[in-house]
């Protein structure tokens, strides 16, 4: 059987690699390939993968934004994320979006390849370092959205850029922002960043 595969990264140089390695494996098919999130929902309603290999942090749409979408638009399609940035509160927040997937980027591409088809097939694999980090940092008290636009506001980026990469209105960020902040109980958002980042939640 042979698994059609969509990558997404917006890493040109990582997402050719990755392509080229794939291509060496005879039941593994890359269909399609993009470098944002919006490009990567385009490139699935377009090509109709197995399954979906996406990068987290992507313009437009993160790899789990991206996830949830396709999990109602193309319920066949089975996602997961390949992460340089693998915090619990990814992990987190991925599952709840239904990704079967969790790895880090430091995997070979032979045991990719071995994980596309093990999700293929409907099984789940979480990085178990990662997995172990995610439960010792124990329930986080954010929403998929608060955790989201919470780390979109790591660098210091102004109202309206967070709200252009999350696409949400301003006051939707302000609103979020806020409610973020009182759940952590910080004087301020970068306060909550640095809480929130220590106990695992983003």
């Amino acid at each position: 059987m042979t698994v059609r595969v969509l990558l997404a990264d917006d890493e040109h140089l990582i997402r050719g690699a990755l392509a080229a390695l794939l291509a060496l494996e005879d039941d593994l098919v890359v269909v399609a390939e993009a470098a944002s999130g919006p490009e990567a929902l385009a490139m699935a309603r377009a090509h109709r993968p197995d399954v979906a290999v996406l990068d987290l942090e992507m313009p437009g749409a993160d790899g789990v934004s991206v996830a949830t979408s396709l999990r109602g638009e193309l319920p066949d399609c089975r996602t997961m994320i390949v992460t340089s940035h693998g915090r619990p509160g990814h992990l987190k927040r991925a599952l709840e979006a239904g990704v079967r997937g969790f790895v880090p980027k430091t995997v070979s591409a032979q045991r990719l390849a071995e994980i596309i088809r093990a999700v293929h097939e409907g099984n789940r694999y979480v990085d178990q370092e990662l997995a172990a980090d995610a439960i010792a940092a124990g329930d986080s008290p954010l929403t998929v959205r608060e955790a989201e636009v919470l780390e979109l506001a790591a660098d210091g980026a102004p109202v309206s850029e967070i709200a252009q990469r999350a696409a949400l209105s301003q006051g939707t960020v302000r609103n979020y922002l806020s409610s973020a902040v009182n759940k952590i109980g910080a004087e301020n958002r970068h306060a909550a960043v640095r809480l929130a980042r220590r106990r695992g939640w983003v």
